[in-house]
């Protein structure tokens, strides 16, 4: 067993109330093959990136979940079937912690790397401030 995230965005036609029961519908898939929801997190609706379907809002939910891989297969499969949902991803959470880990570990780095140059071009301006200086006394 496997610990996974679930994005879905529904078409934002449907009726914000009957989000959670359709989508309860479909997360049966993963309790009848012994899995666990172990959150349900509905977002509502939301600007998309981009037009989908000719539609350019979405009402976002993300589910976390544990099971097994066979079983996220057909929970994907079963969302991909329904005409409400416009888009779904899955994702094992280790790989989703490890992506943001990584994305972290680079903007510091990038950080490190500007406040080194400043603090370079900072000792550089302070040198040139002290050099005219002595020439004069």
């Amino acid at each position: 067993m496997h610990q996974y995230e679930l994005m879905v965005i529904l078409d934002p036609e449907i009726d914000e109330r009957t989000v959670a029961p359709s989508l309860d519908k479909f997360l049966n898939v993963i309790r009848n093959d012994g899995g666990t929801v172990d959150k349900v997190d509905i977002w509502g609706r939301r600007r998309l990136a981009y037009e989908i379907n000719k539609k350019s809002e979405g009402i976002y939910a993300v589910v976390d979940f544990t099971a097994e891989s066979a079983t996220t297969n057909e929970l994907d499969r079963q969302l991909n079937l329904s005409e409400a949902v416009m888009r779904t991803k899955v994702l094992r959470a280790e790989e989703a912690i490890a992506q943001v880990a990584a994305h972290a570990k680079a903007q510091e780095e990038k950080a490190a790397k500007k406040a080194a140059a400043s603090a370079k071009a900072g000792a550089k301006a302070a040198a040139a401030a002290k050099a005219p200086a002595s020439k004069d006394a």
